[in-house]
């Protein structure tokens, strides 16, 4: 074949990873810079469907060029490929979704299908040269699965409660499903209870996330499990660059529609992000407007703006999250008193040029 008699740069293995199927294209580089999609295929995502991509992609790959594994981290459906890929020493690249999904509208797709997200997430390891995915720390591992599990447990709680209150509600309620209703709600009480329990040992027998907890705590409406969701979503911080790339990651970046000149969409947060991290920064942003003259101007300058409570509430997230990361990138406590000596510095200020 033609592609054997160049020389070859750069070799990527695309992978659009499902609960249980992995879609996947290979990919190469060659010395004329020209991208050439070499070969599709499907494998189950199971550990002999692992084995069988890694012969495959062997099989097509040029012997003098190392490949690149590269998947998107949809959710923890790419963890247990990652971890095989890493274990066999393999090339690995796990990308956040938002990257591939800003890269994908470049493209002149008009169809979205497994096929097409493989072969975009080729073109995208092909194009670029990217980080080495590193397993997540131990501690940020583990901070992540009590906090998704109490996550999952509050959830399941709600639903039991408002199936208790219609219950309760009812002309003639049933006095046994009410009964145990009531001890679905104290079962999930309890295995609160035990996750917060085990998370706080957790953090307190590493010394290192203990500092780091206590900096992050120190920021209005930020409590222990918002700081270890959001170190444990994104491993430390290991996953972020900047904050521009956090609110991103966390699907609270603004995302505007525009079509031509005459028609234009309100700006709305794009929610294609982290979940979790969302979900975490709900709460706290409520209670930040209430208790800190920083949130609280901003929140209140954003209403007066476009009179949209919720839409203020959703840029104080954003704020709130950026600030964890300013605290995370300084190694300094929360200050407070920002705002009061900032507008008293700039008093002084032009004092002193009148």
């Amino acid at each position: 074949m033609i592609w054997e008699m160049k020389r070859i740069l750069r070799q990527v293995v695309g992978i659009d990873v499902a609960q249980k199927e992995l879609v996947v294209y290979f990919g190469l580089v060659n010395a004329e810079l020209g991208i050439e999609m070499k070969a599709y295929k499907t494998f189950p995502n199971t550990l002999n469907g692992f084995a069988k991509l890694v012969v495959w992609a062997w099989k097509l790959k040029d012997a003098d060029t190392t490949v690149r594994f590269v998947m998107e981290a949809t959710g923890v459906y790419h963890e247990s490929l990652a971890y095989f890929l890493d274990s066999e020493s393999f090339d690995v690249s796990v990308v956040l979704p938002n990257k591939i999904a800003n890269y994908f509208k470049t493209l002149d797709v008009k169809t979205v299908t497994d096929k097409t997200a493989a072969e975009t997430i080729c073109r995208f390891g092909l194009g670029r040269e990217l980080d080495s995915w590193k397993r997540p720390h131990k501690v940020f591992k583990m901070m992540m699965q009590l906090c998704r599990e109490r996550d999952q447990i509050v959830v399941e709680r709600t639903v039991s409660k408002n199936q208790l209150h219609a219950e309760e509600s009812e002309a003639q309620p049933h006095q046994p499903s009410i009964f145990r209703a009531k001890e679905r709600i104290n079962l999930f009480d309890r295995q609160e209870k035990e996750v917060q329990a085990e998370l706080r040992v957790l953090i307190k027998n590493d010394e290192s996330v203990d500092r780091l907890m206590t900096l992050l705590c120190s920021i209005p409406g930020v409590g222990t499990l918002t700081a270890a969701t959001v170190l444990a979503e994104t491993n430390g911080f290991e996953l972020i660059k900047n904050k521009r790339q956090l609110t991103s990651y966390a699907g609270l970046d603004v995302k505007e529609k525009e079509s031509g000149t005459s028609v234009k969409g309100q700006p709305r947060i794009s929610k294609r992000g982290n979940k979790y991290l969302r979900k975490a920064m709900h709460l706290p942003a409520l209670t930040a407007i209430r208790h800190d003259e920083r949130f609280k101007a901003i929140f209140t300058r954003l209403v007066a703006r476009h009179g949209i409570k919720m839409k203020a509430a959703v840029a104080v997230q954003r704020k709130l999250l950026e600030m964890i990361y300013t605290i995370y990138s300084t190694q300094q406590p929360y200050d407070k008193d920002y705002l009061k000596s900032k507008n008293e510095l700039g008093k002084v200020e032009s004092s002193t040029k009148n």
